[in-house]
């Protein structure tokens, strides 16, 4: 068997905390394991790499074939090559005769000391300091390699955010094309509610090969609590929060953007925010570079709403800007870097997104977001999608 070259080496973090083998065992919605191995199994399988640098996967026999031609790891290793017909008639059930087979696998390869990530199975962990090894919890080494995107991680992600503005799309004219009745917005002589314009987006999305988890279209008072859903008609007058995040069902890269809309006449207060989100938006998009701290970026956005009058978290207010201002998106739609409080320096192939708001429970809220990637000169905004509160 020809021994693929490793292009996700890890061997220097084995080195740092002196262990022989890093370990997981998740299916491919944990977003390291398929970003390592470029498999996807709704099941549970093995991924490890050793300090000599060397990777395997250890599944099914049933898996082996198709793991052979999809997965960028070419050393398969299967259940049943440790005996596992024949563990699972001797064991109480069939989970324990995997824990033997993969601890025989790991005798095999003459590793004693494991590093597993900290949301490793306590059973499986557990089992395998029983027989003889010792299991170290340590953050994921992919982290930060899976926060600096290559130009095809990029395509991916820029395919995705097309999918989302034309969800987005679809939501804007539904709401531009409704009519007020007594304060509530209907279309085609319904109520036009949070759950039809949530349809509507997801339904787009799929067309798009995309699917969405959780889609916000929040309205009113609803729009003042960041991450509602929204319910309910939408009302006239009233801001209506649209925040899609799509996941490629192909590539499963995610992609993220968020716009404020109003139908009919906004308050002046309304208006104020909405002038203050953009600006603190446009400040910290101003500031995107390789090497400028994160929280250098979210201070500015802090003191252009203070310095306008609205609160921040950092007073202790429970209202106005009370999140941070973006985060890195990826094969997780909130992964690293985080652009807040926190110490992380942005890089080249960040893929970010700048998402300042402002929500007050007698107004409401408003929030823009853009999803950018950190470029050698600055950035390059993928969301191509206008900013505009009144319809």
């Amino acid at each position: 068997m020809s021994k693929t070259v490793n292009d996700k080496d890890i061997t220097g973090y084995l080195d740092a905390n002196s262990t022989d083998v890093f370990l997981m065992v998740s299916d491919s919605n944990n977003a390291d394991m398929y970003y390592v191995s470029q498999f996807s199994a709704s099941d549970p399988f093995t991924y490890l790499q050793t300090k000599d640098e060397d990777e395997i996967l250890f599944l099914s026999e049933m898996e082996k074939g198709r793991a052979e031609v999809e997965s960028r790891v070419s050393d398969i290793r299967t259940t049943s090559e440790y005996g596992y017909r024949t563990k699972i008639k001797e064991k109480p059930d069939a989970f324990i005769a995997y824990c033997d087979c993969l601890a025989d696998m790991l005798q095999d390869l003459g590793v004693r000391r494991i590093s597993a990530p900290r949301n490793f199975p306590l059973y499986i962990a557990q089992y395998l300091k029983e027989v003889g090894f010792s299991v170290q919890p340590v953050k994921s080494p992919f982290r930060d390699m899976r926060a600096v995107k290559n130009t095809d991680e990029i395509e991916k992600i820029r395919m995705v955010q097309k999918a989302g503005e034309e969800g987005m799309r679809c939501a804007i004219d539904l709401i531009k094309a409704s009519e007020e009745i007594d304060g509530i917005l209907h279309y085609e002589g319904s109520e036009l509610t949070s759950d039809h314009v949530r349809a509507a987006i997801e339904h787009r999305l799929l067309d798009s090969g995309c699917h969405s988890m959780g889609t916000i279209v929040s309205c009113g008072k609803h729009s003042a609590i960041p991450h509602h859903m929204g319910e309910g008609a939408l009302l006239a007058g009233q801001p209506i929060v649209i925040d899609i995040f799509p996941q490629s069902k192909k590539t499963m890269y995610y992609a993220d953007m968020c716009r404020t809309v109003l139908k009919g006449e906004p308050s002046g207060s309304l208006t104020e925010m909405y002038d203050a989100v953009i600006a603190a938006q446009q400040a910290a998009l101003e500031m995107i570079r390789p090497g400028a701290l994160c929280r250098d970026i979210h201070s500015r956005v802090c003191e252009i709403f203070e310095e306008r009058g609205f609160d921040t978290y950092l007073s202790g207010s429970k209202s106005g800007f009370i999140h941070s201002t973006g985060h890195g998106v990826g094969l997780d739609v909130h992964e690293w870097p985080m652009v807040g409080e926190g110490e992380g320096k942005l890089e080249e192939g960040n893929v970010i997104t700048i998402e300042p708001g402002l929500y007050y429970p007698h107004t409401g809220g408003v929030r823009i977001e853009d999803i950018v990637v950190v470029t050698s000169k600055g950035y390059e905004n993928l969301t191509d999608f206008e900013k505009r509160l009144v319809l």
